[in-house]
């Protein structure tokens, strides 16, 4: 982060200076108290269980001078030294901040959002990035309210271009978090069924997401995986351009020739304004050759030829448990625990029916949450499909993941299928399931904490 003046912070986030000297300079922004050191400002943050406001004693004592509050008593009688800076939300404010410090930036920038592969996008985005410009990236996972700003204020003056993920629960959220980036490029990976919960439909998933349009720079670009039904060219037109990448031969991006290696990655060929090109990826599954042209496409737009786009992806590592493969006790885990829903089910499915392996293919498959009404048929869909595929054995954990037996069932039978309630009525069972030169994959909704079988697996 470029160091910034209380008084600016002030003024962008609209609030008073209930304490302290506008000339004081803070050199990074945290919300978490145990991290805070001097030279810090300190946003307290009320959420449902905690409120930030009683740590303020603490950080203040840990020689972080300067902070973000909404609630005045917080501040010791003596207020010697302390920079208070008051407001009525400090979430909104944050994000009011990361908007100014961003503006004050001279920044490429590019938005992601989508249903599925999000993080995977911007990752491979970012290694595209990378070949030309000093580049910058969310933080982890940090792409809501709070993880977004936090980590625009990672970025400094030396940085070119940044390309952040953005995610949602409900409407309004991603319009929030485009108003703090106002990105140059827009990219839309799909729409999927995650929230359908909270936001009645896939309908309702398409406008939400469409959201990121609103906050579109004058000449901005929307990039989306074509899918026949909610991103075409009808349906995601707009003052803005559009480049659109898949399998239909209307795309600007033509996707075909897909050779799936399983674990080793991916090759396909992609035709970019009549010109073939053969691309290889280091990263699992067929569908992320989607994922690197879009990826590929935010490159052209900021001047990144195709060449070098391919020799980005080459390098491309993803965030996190996402189809991460792990070794040990003869076995081989695709650990893909980071969350879930029924495309990145499937996904993640046709990943362990392409791996090599001397064993079995071993599929551990958790509750997918926030499907509302249509939990039953989404875990029915996810079962009958792995029924479908080439895999030995599909194991399913938790209340809702007992319809993946159904589909199962309804496939034919072909898989053998299991349902344990919870993964602690599953751990007895492992050793009797795996064994030496089996690929197990290990996949649910991050609520469902599916990590912690990795290590019993392991163990085995």
């Amino acid at each position: 982060m470029k160091p910034v003046s209380v008084g600016n912070i002030v003024r962008a986030t609209g609030g008073r200076l209930a304490a302290g000297n506008e000339d004081s300079i803070i050199t990074d922004i945290k919300q978490d108290s145990r991290i805070c050191r001097e030279g810090d400002m300190f946003v307290a943050i009320k959420g449902e269980n905690h409120d930030g406001h009683k740590y303020v004693p603490s950080v203040i004592e840990a020689g972080c001078t300067t902070v973000l509050i909404s609630d005045e008593s917080c501040l010791p009688d003596d207020r010697e030294g302390i920079n208070a800076i008051l407001v009525d939300d400090t979430v909104y404010s944050l994000g009011d901040l990361a908007a100014w410090y961003l503006d004050s930036l001279n920044v490429r920038k590019v938005a992601v959002t989508g249903s599925v592969g999000k993080t995977s996008v911007r990752d491979m985005i970012y290694y595209v990035l990378c070949e030309k410009y000093n580049a910058g990236r969310n933080m982890k996972n940090y792409n809501n309210d709070i993880g977004l700003p936090l980590s625009i204020f990672q970025f400094d003056e030396n940085t070119e271009a940044v390309v952040l993920e953005m995610g949602m629960n409900h409407f309004g959220e991603i319009d929030r978090l485009a108003s703090i980036v106002k990105p140059d490029i827009a990219v839309i990976t799909n729409i999927g069924v995650a929230h359908v919960e909270n936001l009645g439909s896939r309908e309702g998933i398409f406008r939400a997401k469409m959201e990121v349009t609103s906050h579109l720079k004058e000449e901005g670009c929307l990039i989306y995986a074509w899918d026949n039904e909610f991103l075409t060219p009808e349906r995601t037109a707009g003052a803005y351009s559009c480049i659109s990448a898949g399998t239909d031969k209307e795309c600007d991006y033509v996707i075909s020739e897909v050779d799936d290696y399983g674990l080793e990655g991916i090759k396909f060929s992609v035709v970019i304004n009549g010109e073939s090109h053969e691309v290889s990826l280091p990263v699992p599954g067929v569908h992320n050759a989607v994922n690197a042209c879009l990826a590929m496409a935010a490159g052209e737009l900021l001047g990144i030829s195709a060449e070098e786009a391919e020799a980005g992806l080459a390098k491309a590592e993803l965030t996190g448990s996402r189809l991460k493969v792990v070794e040990g006790g003869g076995i081989k885990v695709i650990d893909d625990t980071y969350n879930a829903s029924t495309d990145s089910m499937k996904s993640a499915l046709k990943v362990l029916e392409s791996s090599r392996c001397s064993g079995r293919r071993i599929a551990i498959l958790g509750d997918m949450f926030e499907l509302g009404e249509e939990s039953r048929a989404e875990h029915e869909a996810v079962g009958k499909y792995a029924g479908e595929c080439s895999i030995d054995l599909l194991l399913a954990v938790g209340e809702a993941s007992g319809h993946m037996i159904d589909g199962a069932e309804a496939a034919g039978g072909k898989v053998e299928a299991h349902w344990y309630r919870t993964k602690e009525e599953l751990y007895p069972h492992l050793g009797e399931y795996i064994g030496q030169g089996d690929v197990v994959l290990v996949k649910g909704s991050r609520g469902m904490k599916m990590e912690e079988i990795i290590g019993k697996a392991m163990g085995i």
